[in-house]
Protein backbone atom coordinates (compact mmCIF):
# COMPACT_ATOMS: atom_id res chain seq x y z
CA UNK A 1 0.00 0.00 0.00
CA UNK A 2 1.14 3.39 -0.75
CA UNK A 3 1.20 6.24 1.57
CA UNK A 4 -1.50 8.68 1.00
CA UNK A 5 -3.74 6.13 -0.92
CA UNK A 6 -6.62 4.95 1.00
CA UNK A 7 -7.51 1.27 -0.13
CA UNK A 8 -11.05 0.16 -0.36
CA UNK A 9 -12.41 -2.21 2.29
CA UNK A 10 -12.75 -5.58 1.27
CA UNK A 11 -16.06 -6.59 -0.69
CA UNK A 12 -17.82 -9.70 1.22
CA UNK A 13 -19.33 -12.01 -1.34
CA UNK A 14 -21.88 -14.59 -0.62
CA UNK A 15 -21.08 -17.11 -3.43
CA UNK A 16 -24.29 -18.91 -2.20
CA UNK A 17 -26.66 -15.75 -3.16
CA UNK A 18 -28.41 -15.34 -6.40
CA UNK A 19 -30.22 -12.47 -7.62
CA UNK A 20 -33.32 -14.78 -8.60
CA UNK A 21 -33.21 -16.50 -4.39
CA UNK A 22 -36.35 -14.57 -3.01
CA UNK A 23 -35.93 -13.53 0.09
CA UNK A 24 -37.65 -14.98 2.94
CA UNK A 25 -40.70 -13.58 4.68
CA UNK A 26 -39.88 -12.01 8.65
CA UNK A 27 -43.82 -12.23 8.54
CA UNK A 28 -47.20 -14.55 7.29
CA UNK A 29 -48.74 -12.79 4.13
CA UNK A 30 -52.47 -11.77 4.44
CA UNK A 31 -54.78 -13.83 2.41
CA UNK A 32 -55.12 -11.38 -0.32
CA UNK A 33 -51.40 -11.16 -0.96
CA UNK A 34 -51.10 -15.02 -0.33
CA UNK A 35 -53.56 -15.87 -3.08
CA UNK A 36 -51.93 -13.43 -5.32
CA UNK A 37 -48.25 -14.62 -5.05
CA UNK A 38 -49.59 -18.16 -5.25
CA UNK A 39 -51.00 -17.73 -9.15
CA UNK A 40 -48.40 -15.83 -9.68
CA UNK A 41 -46.00 -18.67 -9.11
CA UNK A 42 -49.11 -21.19 -10.76
CA UNK A 43 -48.17 -18.68 -13.76
CA UNK A 44 -44.18 -19.72 -13.67
CA UNK A 45 -43.91 -15.62 -13.28
CA UNK A 46 -41.90 -13.54 -11.43
CA UNK A 47 -42.22 -10.31 -9.41
CA UNK A 48 -40.86 -8.77 -12.51
CA UNK A 49 -42.11 -10.08 -15.26
CA UNK A 50 -45.60 -10.01 -14.00
CA UNK A 51 -45.21 -6.26 -13.40
CA UNK A 52 -43.78 -6.04 -16.89
CA UNK A 53 -46.77 -7.48 -18.57
CA UNK A 54 -49.37 -5.80 -16.01
CA UNK A 55 -47.01 -2.01 -16.60
CA UNK A 56 -46.44 -2.04 -13.02
CA UNK A 57 -43.46 -1.60 -11.13
CA UNK A 58 -41.86 -4.88 -9.70
CA UNK A 59 -42.03 -2.69 -6.24
CA UNK A 60 -46.05 -2.74 -6.76
CA UNK A 61 -46.59 -6.14 -7.08
CA UNK A 62 -44.42 -7.46 -4.16
CA UNK A 63 -46.46 -4.59 -2.26
CA UNK A 64 -49.60 -5.99 -3.24
CA UNK A 65 -48.30 -9.55 -2.22
CA UNK A 66 -47.95 -8.31 1.64
CA UNK A 67 -50.42 -6.42 1.90
CA UNK A 68 -53.88 -6.92 2.68
CA UNK A 69 -55.59 -4.56 0.89
CA UNK A 70 -55.76 -5.52 -3.49
CA UNK A 71 -54.08 -3.89 -6.49
CA UNK A 72 -56.19 -0.82 -8.01
CA UNK A 73 -59.30 -1.79 -9.65
CA UNK A 74 -58.06 -0.25 -13.21
CA UNK A 75 -55.02 -3.26 -12.55
CA UNK A 76 -57.27 -5.80 -11.47
CA UNK A 77 -59.07 -6.87 -15.25
CA UNK A 78 -55.09 -6.80 -16.51
CA UNK A 79 -54.14 -9.71 -13.84
CA UNK A 80 -56.59 -11.57 -13.35
CA UNK A 81 -56.37 -11.71 -17.62
CA UNK A 82 -52.60 -12.61 -17.59
CA UNK A 83 -52.71 -15.05 -14.44
CA UNK A 84 -55.58 -16.64 -16.41
CA UNK A 85 -58.26 -16.55 -13.66
CA UNK A 86 -61.63 -14.13 -12.83
CA UNK A 87 -61.41 -11.41 -10.82
CA UNK A 88 -63.32 -12.39 -8.07
CA UNK A 89 -60.97 -15.23 -7.91
CA UNK A 90 -57.98 -13.46 -8.12
CA UNK A 91 -59.57 -11.30 -4.69
CA UNK A 92 -60.58 -14.77 -3.28
CA UNK A 93 -64.05 -13.63 -2.94
CA UNK A 94 -66.27 -16.30 -1.16
CA UNK A 95 -69.69 -15.44 -1.40
CA UNK A 96 -72.08 -17.26 0.88
CA UNK A 97 -74.54 -19.32 -0.28
CA UNK A 98 -78.07 -18.16 0.09
CA UNK A 99 -81.43 -20.09 0.02
CA UNK A 100 -84.00 -18.19 -2.55
CA UNK A 101 -86.54 -20.12 -0.07
CA UNK A 102 -87.51 -22.65 1.56
CA UNK A 103 -86.27 -26.67 1.14
CA UNK A 104 -88.40 -29.89 0.52
CA UNK A 105 -91.66 -30.24 0.20
CA UNK A 106 -92.59 -26.37 1.33
CA UNK A 107 -90.18 -25.17 -1.53
CA UNK A 108 -91.99 -27.72 -4.34
CA UNK A 109 -95.68 -26.39 -2.80
CA UNK A 110 -94.70 -22.76 -3.50
CA UNK A 111 -93.52 -23.16 -6.81
CA UNK A 112 -96.58 -24.84 -7.58
CA UNK A 113 -98.36 -22.14 -6.30
CA UNK A 114 -96.40 -19.62 -8.36
CA UNK A 115 -98.13 -20.84 -11.22
CA UNK A 116 -101.59 -20.32 -9.79
CA UNK A 117 -103.25 -16.87 -10.67
CA UNK A 118 -102.68 -14.09 -8.85
CA UNK A 119 -105.81 -14.37 -6.94
CA UNK A 120 -105.40 -17.40 -6.04
CA UNK A 121 -101.67 -16.63 -4.49
CA UNK A 122 -103.16 -14.04 -2.48
CA UNK A 123 -105.30 -16.26 -0.75
CA UNK A 124 -102.72 -19.02 -0.51
CA UNK A 125 -100.46 -15.92 0.93
CA UNK A 126 -103.29 -15.24 3.43
CA UNK A 127 -104.01 -18.09 4.86
CA UNK A 128 -100.26 -19.05 5.24
CA UNK A 129 -99.26 -15.96 6.97
CA UNK A 130 -102.57 -16.77 9.37
CA UNK A 131 -101.04 -19.89 10.30
CA UNK A 132 -97.88 -18.59 10.90
CA UNK A 133 -99.14 -15.38 13.01
CA UNK A 134 -100.87 -18.01 15.20
CA UNK A 135 -98.01 -20.13 15.71
CA UNK A 136 -96.15 -17.45 16.80
CA UNK A 137 -98.32 -16.15 19.33
CA UNK A 138 -98.93 -20.05 20.41
CA UNK A 139 -94.60 -19.90 20.98
CA UNK A 140 -94.73 -16.81 22.73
Amino acid sequence: MQAGIASEPPRLENPVYTAGMPRTLSKSRPRQGARLAELRRAAHLSQAALARLVGESQQNVAYWEQSDKPPRSDVLPKLAHILGVSVEHLLDVRTPITRSGPVGKVRKLFEEVSELPRRQQEKVVEFVSALVEQYRRQAS
